[in-house]
């Protein structure tokens, strides 16, 4: 049987789309505000990519929650694709903050409070991109903010929904399942190692690794030994003070020691055609979570530009809000703050040639 035509509006669901502006001042009774579309056109813009976003994240976590894992697969070929594709999406997004700057401040206000209390913040979308990335809402600024359902607020369903996806492991807690799994320091692969150093860790690498890193550490990063120790090993010095206690508790992040082993060792080894992807999902990840920063600061300039510190439409503390979001809201701060305890490439320990067959997908 023959199919029949399909006409492009109707492939896309135009009639749809486009005749869901309804500008509130064009109401009878309100004066027409001309940026009110403008207003609309963009948030609704914003709502279509974030749906894409989750579409992306979808198959990520898909992938990432498996039980087995093979690095050297198609599968993993598309994550990083599709993850790069998500950052790309983010900074579309970015850029289009700026045709909103084409509004000003006295063109908002003559809609702006027709929208009251409907806000921004009430992205359930954005949030399910948070929740899903892992940010944890009681890790948010102002994380009361979130737990509202009055006015201003999520509605009770809304608010059910965020809450679901955030008791679903979250791609942060893949990631550091994956990262824990990953074989490379199992006995079989060290056999023919030949150490540096005197055996301080469990393992001959990392003690060769840690005593490398604390010769090129200048007089005033010596504290940072005790940060390795810590992060990497959950070691601590006997009878450290319990402010000093506090401070390394407060470096804890989300991933575990072993999980930032891993990672490290992917990042210096990175050269090696197994590590190659892998280490552009790490960085790719990063770079997503600067990007979702360079959001949240943009749409704090703009906002600070519209309204200046007066409350926003949810009732939030407006800009001020957003400054605060902008600067703690990170979720893969564990692999970006790696930097901090890489060695010179040259004095990188020799691996194994049992390792270096693996690495190599030689045989």
């Amino acid at each position: 049987m023959e199919s029949e035509s399909i006409y492009y509006k109707d492939y896309l669901g135009l009639n749809n789309i486009l005749s869901s502006q309804h500008p509130r001042s064009f109401e009878d009774g309100n004066s027409p505000a001309h940026d009110e579309m403008l207003f609309i056109v963009i948030h609704q813009a914003f709502e279509l990519w974030f749906k894409q976003i989750l579409f992306e994240l979808q198959y990520v976590q898909s992938v990432f929650g498996q039980q087995k894992i093979n690095d050297n697969t198609e599968e993993m070929n598309l994550v990083l694709h599709r993850l790069q594709r998500i950052s790309k999406i983010m900074d579309l997004l970015n850029q289009q903050v700026g045709i909103l700057d084409t509004m000003t401040p006295l063109d908002f206000l003559e809609f702006r409070n027709l929208l009251t209390p409907a806000s921004g913040f009430q992205s359930v979308q954005f949030r399910l991109i948070e929740a899903r990335l892992g940010l944890d809402l009681d890790h948010r600024h102002q994380s009361s903010y979130y737990k509202r359902t009055n006015a201003g607020g999520f509605n009770p369903g809304d608010f059910e929904t965020i809450q679901q996806a955030e008791k679903d492991l979250s791609l942060l807690k893949l990631i550091n399942q994956w990262l824990e799994r990953l074989p490379f320091f199992e006995d079989e692969y060290w056999a023919s190692y030949q150490p540096t150093y005197p055996k301080e860790k469990s393992q001959p690498f990392w003690s060769d690794y840690s005593q490398i890193y604390r010769e090129g550490l200048n007089e005033y990063e010596k504290s940072k030994l005790a940060d390795f120790n810590f992060l990497f090993f959950d070691e601590v010095v006997p009878g450290i003070s319990a402010d000093d206690l506090n401070k390394l508790q407060q470096l804890r992040g989300s991933l575990s020691p072993g999980a930032l082993r891993a990672a490290l060792f992917i990042m210096l080894y990175r050269d090696f055609p197994f590590f190659q992807n892998s280490f552009r999902i790490l960085d790719t990840l990063v770079e997503i979570d600067n990007r979702l920063a360079g959001w949240r600061h943009a749409h704090y300039r703009m906002v600070r530009r519209m309204i200046g510190m007066r409350v926003g439409t949810g009732n939030t503390s407006g800009a001020g809000y957003l400054e605060g979001a902008a600067a703690k809201n990170y979720i893969f701060r564990d692999i970006a703050g790696l930097s901090t305890f890489l060695i010179e490439r040259k004095k990188l320990p020799k691996l194994p040639v049992e390792l270096i067959r693996k690495l190599s997908f030689a045989e």
